[in-house]
């Protein structure tokens, strides 16, 4: 890397770090990442310097078209939802937001029990968008696929519009059935541990008590605060069990998931890229090749909404979805032009 995009990645990190203190609502979080602001426009100085003294003239830092991307992302989601985007762009301290705060705070314990169970949530809210785009893509190219396979066996444009209408709905119902299933035994196996977690406590409170002490003790506070801690939570038996399941379970009781919001996301998802290889017939064009510009067209922009949580290059990581596209779209097609002219023989 040069001298100049070190420059640049420092300039870049400074950038979004003031955008998360922006919409940032807690206080602590904030001064961390102001502080990580202002060292990364100390380290940002030391590359210029060393530009300075190679004779080359520092440019005033402009955002990038991704950087303006994720900063709006960051300001109408909240980085905990767009972490593994922010994660991508090379953004640091962002284990505030799964449960390590050592880094952050010395070992600070929450102050609520719905702060204890800050980091659990964070790990899902942030798979969501990333969730999203890649039920688009699968939805766009199946669909894609299946339409020009069609298209390779027939020119009736009815048939291939029927079958792609057919494609959108199976695999929407398809992946939302799926999806149901895994959510709906998911949450079914965290009911079972939090009922498990509730005899125990009901049964042996002290030892219940203990347990979590030694937890909090093994996260830097003294045993004696621990528990202290512990003995308080003891006297509400819902914080104390919600707090038994996030911090010897791993899990949130109030966010195991619903098994139909899960089915609906997948549907609609699917549904929404299926329906891209679709459009050109419901507009009235009826043609191939408006099929096959739109597909690609699509197929390049979400490569390049992928690139958000891979940190690589949006345009190449277009083409390279395109190149994917292009390749199931012409399988397909090979095979159903083969299949429809042995069915016609």
């Amino acid at each position: 890397m040069s001298n100049f995009e070190s420059w640049y990645e420092e300039k870049q990190s400074a950038y979004l770090y003031r955008h998360i203190v922006e919409v940032e609502p807690r206080e602590r979080y904030r001064q961390l990442f102001h502080k990580l602001a202002q060292a990364a426009d100390e380290q940002a100085e030391l590359w210029a310097a060393k530009l300075r003294e190679s004779g080359d003239d520092i440019p005033v830092y402009i955002p990038t078209v991704r950087a303006r991307l994720v900063s709006r992302l960051v300001r109408y989601f909240g980085p905990r939802t767009v972490r593994p985007v922010l994660s991508a762009m090379k953004v640091r301290g962002l284990s505030v937001y799964s449960g390590s705060l050592a880094a952050a705070v010395g070992h600070r314990m929450p102050e609520s029990v719905a702060e204890v169970g800050d980091r659990h949530k964070a790990v899902e809210s942030g798979g969501n968008l990333r969730a999203a785009v890649f039920g688009i893509n699968d939805g766009l190219i199946s669909n894609a696929s299946l339409v020009l396979g069609v298209a390779g066996a027939t020119h009736d444009v009815g048939v291939i519009y029927l079958s792609g209408v057919a494609g959108l709905l199976a695999g929407a119902f398809s992946m939302a059935a799926g999806e149901y299933i895994s959510m709906r035994s998911q949450r079914e196996l965290y009911e079972y541990q939090i009922g498990l977690e509730r005899e125990e406590l009901e049964q042996y409170p002290e030892e219940e008590a203990g347990e979590l002490a030694l937890i909090y003790n093994a996260r830097g506070v003294p045993m004696d605060q621990a528990r202290s801690m512990a003995g308080q939570l003891m006297t509400n038996p819902d914080h104390a069990l919600a707090t038994l399941a996030r911090e010897e379970l791993g899990l949130n009781p109030d966010d195991l998931g619903s098994p139909w919001g899960a089915a609906l996301s997948s549907f609609a998802a699917f549904a929404v890229g299926a329906f891209i290889p679709l459009a050109p017939f419901v507009l009235g064009l009826g043609s191939l090749v408006a099929t096959v510009v739109t597909t690609l067209i699509s197929l390049f922009v979400v490569g390049a909404l992928l690139s958000l949580f891979t940190g690589r290059d949006a345009f190449l990581s277009g083409l390279r979805m395109v190149a994917m596209g292009a390749l199931a779209g012409g399988v397909t097609y090979a095979v159903g032009s083969l299949l429809g002219v042995t069915v016609l023989s």
